[in-house]
């Protein structure tokens, strides 16, 4: 039946009439609640839930998009970053019991990042522990730190999803909905139906600003500053411009957390990434801050350099979320409430205190400007490169200074593009030697420090956004853990480029404790053709081991890019400055 038809009065009589499966009222009830895309691998146990949750109706003709990953784990990357990407709710469907387990690991990156996923599961009905699939998913939803919401019955099931969904949204949280086969196989009363057909996106709650006492209080602290700094979080995405407008007139400088980089990329005071990413300038120009305002930022062991970039500073954490507030360090004024309200409403405090000394210097001197130019892009600091030479009659000769491989990349590649970063020794060349293009345009899939996640959010990212090329940074360990959804990116002809820092190691390991031992080849591999593999997954492909291999790169980014193109990077292997926060104590 089409979305015409189903406009017919006939075709409505008979719909009304005949008994509604509750697995197939969920799927209703998630689309209608606003569900913006669909990742999964369906079987069995989510299959009709998830055919009732993409099918065509009368207010989507097209359905909701549904992308079939290769693994589990990918199809909640994917959705994670997506949701990331837009702001928009993404769902996940996946079999119960392992289909769970699979994508576990995504669904704690999603969780610990706050990020509005709701995950549809399978679960055995109540009682059969004897089941192969059985698991006790709401404990380990729990333990993952993600929401455990569950069908309880057929004439809960419309109140049970729309709580799960209204969760996702308005708490900002990773929910997993589990639906027990029974459940699903039940119908819903027929005094609930109306509910089905009228579900509609949850009403946000209305964002509440600083009290004007807190306000004033800034504001004070704020004039009373010689060289203050702002930084946004990604809870500040929404606030760009009263931020920034706050910045000038109180002459503070402008930074971000990881996440939240390309938040202030069009400002010319802004430093980029603060803490563990950003250059030695940047950092001495946030040392040397006498005051630090952070609007919806969680001021975590990166984003701080480990708590030093705290210190001797006044520290004053804005957020909407109480939980936040000193969740990794101490903070010395704390303020609940929206970011762009608050930071309105210091602004016109911060106005009236100034009166015609309005906007102040304070850190925005010329002596400052010129130190922000110089220390502002990675690509343009200087360092030495150790690139290997190719050797004749020495096949696996040659490597490429991963620095001088990432900024020759970034001057190629369009900055219409999402860049994604992945873990490991390599991560901060992708990370940071990639320019942005705005705060949609990066996304770090690393909450759980867990790698090869980057090839899947990548995938996610650009999902979000077509028109821009999706950038994955991985290392040779985290594509070989997650290279199943190379196959998903070329039947989507996706215009993905994979840029594989391969040092046929896990390198952070192996530079982490060479010292201790020289037994490392249990973090050591032989050399790996991944080229090859992904050219027999359908991508274009090229081995760089030079500069001058980097041609065929160009020759995609001058084609159709109507699939994805991997880069297999030989590279010189050395520790990276991201390592001395990786393994600091406690980690």
């Amino acid at each position: 039946m089409n979305a015409k038809t189903m406009n017919t009065p006939a075709a409505a009589q008979t719909a009304a009439s005949t008994p509604l499966k509750v697995s197939e009222a969920v799927g209703r009830i998630i689309a209608r609640m606003g569900a913006a895309h669909v990742f999964g691998v369906v079987g069995s146990g989510n299959f009709r839930a998830t055919d009732a949750l993409i099918a065509p109706d009368a207010e989507r003709p097209e359905g909701i998009p549904f992308t079939a990953a290769r693994h589990e784990m990918g199809a909640a990357c994917m959705a994670d970053a997506y949701s990331r990407s837009t702001g928009r709710l993404s769902v996940v469907t996946v079999h119960q019991g392992c289909g769970l387990s699979n994508a576990l690991t995504g669904i704690g990156e999603a969780a610990k990042s706050r990020t509005p996923v709701l995950v549809i599961a399978g679960d055995t009905p109540g009682g059969q522990y004897g089941s192969n699939f059985y698991i006790d998913q709401d404990r380990v939803v729990e333990g993952m730190g993600a929401v455990a919401e569950r069908l309880h019955s057929p004439a809960s099931a419309v109140a049970d999803t729309i709580r799960a969904v209204t969760r996702a949204v308005n708490n900002r949280r990773t929910v997993v909905l589990s639906m027990p086969l029974d459940v699903q196989e039940g119908t819903i009363p027929e005094a609930q139906r109306a509910l089905v057909e009228q579900a509609a996106p949850p009403v946000p709650a209305t964002p509440a600003g600083a009290s004007p006492e807190s306000a004033e209080r800034i504001a004070g602290l704020l004039a009373g500053a010689e060289r203050p700094v702002i930084v946004g979080g990604r809870g500040a995405a929404a606030a760009i411009g009263p931020i920034r407008a706050l910045a000038e007139r109180a002459g503070a400088l402008l930074t971000t957390s990881a996440v939240g980089r390309g938040l202030f990329h069009e400002d010319p005071w802004h430093l980029d990434v603060m803490g563990g990413f950003s250059t030695d300038g940047a950092a001495e120009l946030v040392a040397e801050a006498d005051l630090l305002l952070v609007f919806g930022a969680a001021l975590n062991r990166w984003t701080t350099r480990d708590g030093t970039h705290l210190r001797g500073k006044t520290v004053i954490q804005v957020d909407d979320t109480p939980d936040a507030f000193g969740l990794h360090y101490p903070v010395d004024v704390t303020i609940l409430g929206d970011s762009g309200l608050t930071a309105a409403a210091v602004d016109l405090a911060l106005a009236s205190r100034l009166g015609s000394e309005s906007p102040r210097t304070g850190y925005r001197t010329e002596a400052t400007r010129a130190r922000v130019a110089e220390s502002l892009n990675w690509r343009d600091q200087p360092f030495t490169d150790v690139s290997e030479p190719v050797v004749a009659g020495e096949p696996d000769s040659g490597r490429i200074d991963p620095r001088l491989l990432t900024n020759r990349l970034d001057e190629m590649v369009p900055m219409e593009r999402v860049v994604v970063p992945d873990g490991g020794n390599f991560n901060a060349y992708p990370a940071m030697h990639f320019r942005v293009p705005d705060n949609t345009g990066y996304c770090v899939p690393l909450a759980f420090q867990s790698i090869g996640l980057a090839l899947s959010s990548a995938m996610g990212s650009q999902l979000a956004h077509p028109d821009r090329i999706a950038i994955a940074g991985v290392g040779d360990g985290g594509l070989l853990m997650s290279l199943v959804e190379l196959e998903t990116a070329v039947r989507l002809k996706m215009p993905l480029m994979v840029v594989v820092y391969n040092d046929a190691a896990y390198g952070a390991e192996v530079h982490h404790f060479v010292h201790e031992t020289d037994r490392l080849d249990t973090v050591q591999f032989p050399p790996t053709d991944i080229a090859a593999i992904a050219t027999g997954f359908g991508c274009a492909a090229v081995t760089v081991r030079q500069e001058s291999d980097l041609a065929p790169v160009q020759k995609w980014l001058d084609g159709p890019r109507d699939r994805p193109i991997l880069i297999d990077a030989k590279i010189a292997d050395f520790p990276s400055w991201v390592l001395a926060h990786s393994f600091a104590e406690g980690e």
